[in-house]
């Protein structure tokens, strides 16, 4: 028995939607984890960072200096930093996946104190997600030098 010809072409349709549909899914998933990771840094949440984070991730910052997962949860343990604001900036963040791999770009806005010195400014990233057997896991970041403050 063949299929009337409207249901072949809902079949043909769906099969041709399930890959953007899948690729969407990716993205806003990546979207959320790289939002969630903002947020769990902004409270020094070890835990979280941890959930997220690759084990052989490596964050170099826009001054080249490498940091590695233990690097950053033992800072979010000690509280190294006070944060105001860890926060990608509305409207800024997008994201590109490729396959198994994602990329996130947005401009981060970030305020701490720390050792009683205070500082404030944004900067742009580009975070690498990458899809293993346990879900999608931050693999590296790259900060850009921090911008020069906006003329008021």
């Amino acid at each position: 028995m063949t299929l009337p010809f409207r249901f072949k072409r809902a079949a043909l349709l769906a099969a041709a939607l399930s890959p953007a549909m899948a690729l969407a899914d990716d993205a806003a998933t990546v979207a959320s984890l790289d939002t969630q990771y903002q947020t769990a840094v902004a409270a020094n949440d070890a835990a979280t960072m941890d959930r997220i984070l690759a084990d052989d991730f490596t964050l170099v910052s826009g001054r080249g200096q490498a940091y590695s997962k233990s690097d950053l949860l033992a800072s979010a343990r000690a509280k190294e930093y006070v944060y105001e604001r860890q926060e990608e900036m509305p409207g800024t963040q997008k994201v590109r996946v490729y396959g198994d791999t994602a990329v996130v770009t947005a401009l981060l806005w970030i305020k701490y104190t720390r050792e009683g010195k205070t500082a404030d400014y944004k900067l742009w990233f580009s975070d690498v997600y990458v899809h293993r057997r346990e879900g999608w896991r931050y693999v590296f970041g790259q900060a850009a030098q921090r911008l020069e403050p906006e003329k008021k």
